[in-house]
C-alpha cells in the first residue's frame, strides 16, 4: 500500500481514473492518490509520499540540491527522455550527477491568438520575427481592435506572459541564471552578467508594446483577461494553455491558436517558453517493499500509450524520445520549438520566491522605469546570495 501525491488541480480526477484503473489491473499494489499534502512537510516529518508526480520548479529543485531523492539513472525510462527536455531539470540544480527528476509533462506557452480576428484584419499567417509581429500589432489597431490584452492587477499574469516571452527569447535564461549565482555576494557593476547588463534592452521592448495594450490594464486581473479575450476584445492574449480552457469555457466557438513571440527579426532565434508541469520522483530513504512497488506503479505510469494521452488530453507536449506530436490545433503551433528544443524556462521562474519580482514587473510597466527594475533584481539577488550564505 503506497501513497502517490499529485496535487494539480485541474487534473486530480484525470489522475484518480489512472489510479483506479492501476489498482484494478492488479492486487500486488494498492495505491492512494494524495492531492492535498504539502511536500515539505512531509519530508520535514520524515514521512514523504511513496512517488509523487507534480511541478517541477525552483523551490521543487532543493530537494534535488539536498540529495533527498532517489537516483533514477538505472530504470529504462530515464533512458525514453529527450535529452534537451531532462536538460531543464538540471538548470535549477543537481546532485552528483544523478537523475533524480523523470519529466512527465511540458507545458509550453506563447502568445495566444483569434484566428477569426486575425482573418478579420487581414493576416494569413503568425508572425515569425519581431517586425512582424508589429505589423500584426499596427493591423489590429489600424480596425479599433486591440492587438494584446494585459492584465497587470495579478503580477504573475505579467510576469509568465509578457516579461518571460520577451527577456527569455533576448537572453540565454539558463547561462545568465548561472553566472549570475556564481558571483553571488560579488554581484556588481564589474560582474560579467546583471540585470542591468542583459535585461535593459528586453525591458525597452516590452515597454515599446504598450501602445498596443488595452487601457487600464492595472485595474483587468486574470478573470477579466480571459473574459474579454474570450469575448473578442483583443487579438493577442499573452498566457499558457490553462487559459485556453477557461476561454473556451466562456466561448466554446472560439478559434484559438498559439505560437512563440518572435523577440528578434531573425525568426531562427525564436524560442518558446516551457516549465515541466508534472515530473515523477522518489524520496531517497524509502523501504525495499515500498521502492518496488512505487517503481511499478512508475512503470504504469510512465507507459508511452498512458504519458503520451496524459499530454495530448492536457494541452501538454511528451518528454518522450520520438513522442507523437502534439494534435490539438490550440497548442500545436509550438511543436516545432518542443521538438527542436528551441525553448527556455521563463527568466522569473529562476527567481527565489524571496524576490517579488511579479511586483517589479508590474511597477516598471506603470513608470516606464527600467533602470528602477534592474537595479532592484541586482540588489535583491545580491541580498538573497548574502543571506543564503548567512
Amino acid at each position: 500500500s503506497i501513497v502517490f501525491e499529485e496535487t494539480k488541480p485541474e487534473v486530480v480526477p484525470y489522475f484518480d481514473n489512472l489510479v483506479a484503473k492501476f489498482n484494478a489491473s492488479q492486487n500486488e499494489v494498492k495505491v492512494t492518490h494524495d492531492f492535498s499534502s504539502s511536500l515539505i512537510a512531509e519530508f520535514v516529518r520524515g514521512n514523504p509520499p511513496a512517488i509523487d508526480c507534480d511541478n517541477y520548479n525552483l523551490t521543487t529543485s532543493i530537494f534535488v540540491a539536498r540529495g533527498v531523492l532517489a537516483d533514477l539513472s538505472g530504470l529504462p525510462q530515464a533512458k525514453t527522455i529527450d535529452p534537451n527536455i531532462q536538460a531543464l531539470v538540471t538548470q535549477y540544480a543537481s546532485y552528483k550527477g544523478e537523475t533524480s527528476i523523470l519529466p512527465y509533462s511540458v507545458a509550453a506557452e506563447g502568445v495566444i491568438y483569434n484566428m477569426d480576428l486575425f482573418d478579420k484584419v487581414g493576416v494569413s499567417a503568425v508572425p515569425t520575427t519581431w517586425s512582424e509581429f508589429l505589423a500584426v500589432c499596427e493591423k489590429f489597431k489600424s480596425k479599433g481592435i486591440t492587438p494584446i490584452y494585459q492584465t497587470y492587477g495579478d503580477t504573475w499574469t505579467t510576469q509568465q506572459g509578457l516579461f518571460d516571452y520577451t527577456a527569455g527569447g533576448m537572453v540565454d535564461v539558463a547561462a545568465f541564471f548561472k553566472q549570475l549565482n556564481a558571483e553571488g555576494t560579488k554581484l556588481g557593476p564589474n560582474s560579467p552578467v546583471s540585470f542591468a547588463k542583459d535585461f535593459t534592452e528586453p525591458c525597452k521592448k516590452m515597454l515599446s508594446l504598450t501602445p498596443y495594450f488595452n487601457a487600464n490594464p492595472i485595474a483587468k486581473h486574470y478573470a477579466d483577461g480571459n473574459l474579454a479575450f474570450a469575448s473578442g476584445q483583443a487579438g493577442m492574449y499573452m498566457q499558457g494553455p490553462w487559459a485556453v480552457g477557461q476561454v473556451l469555457t466562456i466561448n466554446p466557438k472560439a478559434k484559438l491558436g498559439t505560437f512563440p513571440l518572435p523577440a528578434s527579426d531573425n525568426a531562427s532565434e525564436t524560442k518558446c517558453r516551457v516549465n515541466l508541469d508534472l515530473a515523477i520522483w522518489l524520496p531517497r530513504a524509502q523501504e525495499p517493499a515500498q521502492r518496488a512497488a512505487a517503481i511499478k506503479f512508475l512503470d504504469y505510469l510512465m507507459q508511452p500509450s498512458i504519458l503520451n494521452k496524459y499530454n495530448q488530453d492536457n494541452l501538454a507536449f511528451s518528454p518522450l524520445k520520438d513522442a507523437p506530436p502534439q494534435k490539438s490545433p490550440l497548442v500545436s503551433g509550438l511543436q516545432p520549438y518542443v521538438s527542436s528544443g528551441r525553448f527556455y524556462q521563463g527568466p522569473g521562474t529562476y527567481v527565489p520566491i524571496t524576490i517579488p519580482v511579479g511586483n517589479y514587473v508590474q511597477e516598471m510597466m506603470l513608470t516606464g522605469n527600467v533602470n528602477g527594475f534592474t537595479s532592484s533584481m541586482d540588489s535583491a539577488f545580491k541580498r538573497d546570495r548574502k543571506s543564503t550564505r548567512l
